[in-house]
Formats: structure tokens, C-alpha cells, sequence
């Protein structure tokens, strides 16, 4: 009897083997398809990890990251201690959430109306001019901004002294600039972001549709009770992701933008990093801020995905 088992042991391994081997010499072109991206990751995402840790070590850049003697958390002691730390992490946290209030609905907002719209060409010319922006780098964006909107040159303000109006100060004071900061945001981010919301639109059953046409319900109801329930899981998977990034935020924009004048709302932790690491050389300081964000935007995303999944069952994990 056992030997009979270990013949059907074997047996059933040779024909698993066989089966793999017919899988690979069959589908062999997508696995090559995946060596690039496997590659890229391996060298530009995991290979660099292995420089956190600066964060734990008096780096010495003529000593290299081996020789420069291990400090432990001095280096996040030292951190906590400073007061511009913390004002740029009050800055981080502010921003994004201001900009999760004011950014965040707008994509949604314009998918909706873009499906609304029945003229296919106007459709597609509005799609179209909504999405340039994105294509935009900050830098051109900066000059943009500054042309228009500084105070003594800008094209905003020459018009308003036209009409006898004075000048706004909407870059150097700090208020005027926040309002600046987000308007300028969401002039780039939300006509990208409807691609992903108008693709979970064209998921929802049409004969919804239908039947509230039956029903005579109007645009607005079909809004409310078909169109955001339809897209509900993209909407919760996006705001869990962007919750995630609470603490963290690019580097161009608040630095285009941002000047002098407005550094109490324009500094924030990744200009930080930047004047760290770059201007003064304080390497291990610059990663260990970076290591910070890294952990807490982990805490973020995982305990905004568990609240999500308690409450609505939707999350991306």
C-alpha cells in the first residue's frame, strides 16, 4: 500500500512539473514582458533602501555609509528638538489637508459632469483641455503663476488697478498665497483625476439609468442614488491612498510657488529635507526626516484602510 501511495506521490509531481513547464513554454513572453519592471524596481526602489541607514549613523560623506560610526536615534532626538521641524510638518499636515477639502471632490465633481454631457465633441474638447494641465511641469507652472498673479506685475493685478482696484497680494502674503497654493492644485490635478473616476462610471449598469428614467427621476436623484453609489469603492480606495500621504507632499510645488515672504505656510518637509541635506549637508538629519515620513505614512494608510473596512467594507487590502 505504501508503495502505491509514493508511485501516485510521484507521479502527481511529474505531472505538476510537466504542467509547469507546458505553463512557462506557453506564457514564456510575459514573464521576459516583467524582467524590465522587476529590474527597474530592484535597483531604483529596493536598492536604495539600504541608505536609511544614514538615519542611524554620524554620515560622513568621505567615510562613505560601511565606515561612518552608528549614532543610533541621536539623529531623531536632534530632530525632535527643532523647531522648524515641526513648523514644517505643521505646514505638511495643513496643506494636505486642506488640499484632500478642496482637491480631493473636484475630480469627482467634473466626472460627473463630464458624463452628464450628451455633445460627444464638446465632451471630448473638455476632456482634453482639463487634462493639459497635468502635463504642465511645476517649474513652467511657477512662471505662470508669478505672471499672473504677482502683485506689482502680474497680469490679475494690472488689471485691477485699471478699475481702480488694489493690488492683491496673492504671493507674498501668506493667506492670499494659501488660497493661491490650492487654486493652483487643483488647476492641475483635477481633470487627470476624472480619467480614473469616468473609467468606474462606464462599470455602472446602464439600465440603471433606465429604470430611474421610468421612475422619473431627475438628473440629480440619478446622481445621488446610481452615479456615486457606483463609484463608491473607487472614491474610498483613492481617499484611503491620499490619507496615506497625509505626511507626505512633492517637493516642486510648495518651492515654485513658495517664497520668502510666505515661509510659515510654504515650508514644509520635504523643502525641509532638501535645506537639510542639500544646503547644509546635514545628510543623516535629511534621511531620517524622510525615514519618518516614510513610517508614519505607513500608519496612515494602514489605519485609514481599517477604519474603512469597518465601516463601508471597502479598503485596498
Amino acid at each position: 500500500m505504501k508503495g502505491a501511495e509514493a508511485y501516485a506521490v510521484r507521479q502527481g509531481e511529474r505531472a505538476r512539473v510537466k504542467n509547469t513547464g507546458v505553463y512557462f513554454a506557453r506564457y514564456w513572453q510575459l514573464y521576459m514582458m516583467l524582467v524590465l519592471p522587476v529590474v527597474y524596481f530592484g535597483i531604483f526602489k529596493y536598492g536604495p533602501m539600504y541608505g536609511v541607514t544614514i538615519a542611524f549613523k554620524d554620515f560622513n560623506l568621505f567615510q562613505g555609509i560601511n565606515a561612518s560610526p552608528w549614532i543610533g536615534l541621536d539623529t531623531f532626538r536632534e530632530i525632535f528638538k527643532m523647531d522648524a521641524f515641526y513648523e514644517a510638518l505643521r505646514n505638511t499636515f495643513m496643506l494636505n489637508f486642506l488640499d484632500l477639502v478642496v482637491s480631493f471632490p473636484a475630480p469627482i465633481v467634473l466626472a460627473i459632469m463630464l458624463n452628464e454631457l450628451r455633445t460627444v465633441w464638446f465632451k471630448k474638447l473638455s476632456q482634453t483641455v482639463l487634462y493639459l494641465p497635468h502635463f504642465i511641469s511645476w517649474v513652467l507652472i511657477g512662471g505662470i503663476v508669478y505672471q499672473v498673479f504677482a502683485t506689482n506685475t502680474g497680469i490679475v493685478n494690472h488689471l485691477l488697478g485699471n478699475l481702480g482696484i488694489e493690488p492683491i497680494p496673492f504671493l507674498s502674503d501668506k493667506y492670499y498665497w494659501l488660497i493661491t497654493y490650492l487654486g493652483t492644485g487643483v488647476w492641475h490635478s483635477a481633470g487627470w483625476g476624472t480619467i480614473i473616476y469616468l473609467a468606474a462610471l462606464t462599470g455602472i449598469n446602464k439600465e440603471q439609468y433606465e429604470a430611474a428614467d421610468v421612475d422619473g427621476a431627475s438628473r440629480l436623484k440619478k446622481i445621488w442614488h446610481i452615479t456615486l453609489p457606483g463609484i463608491r469603492s473607487t472614491i474610498i480606495v483613492l481617499l484611503v491612498l491620499k490619507l496615506g500621504e497625509m505626511v507626505q507632499i512633492g517637493f516642486e510645488r510648495p518651492f515654485v510657488i513658495g517664497n520668502v515672504t510666505v515661509a510659515d505656510f510654504s515650508q514644509v518637509l520635504s523643502t525641509f529635507v532638501y535645506k537639510m541635506g542639500m544646503q547644509t549637508g546635514q545628510y543623516s538629519v535629511a534621511t531620517a526626516v524622510g525615514f519618518f515620513q516614510a513610517v508614519v505614512g505607513l500608519v496612515f494608510i494602514l489605519t485609514s484602510n481599517y477604519i474603512a473596512k469597518k465601516t463601508t467594507d471597502e479598503g485596498i487590502i
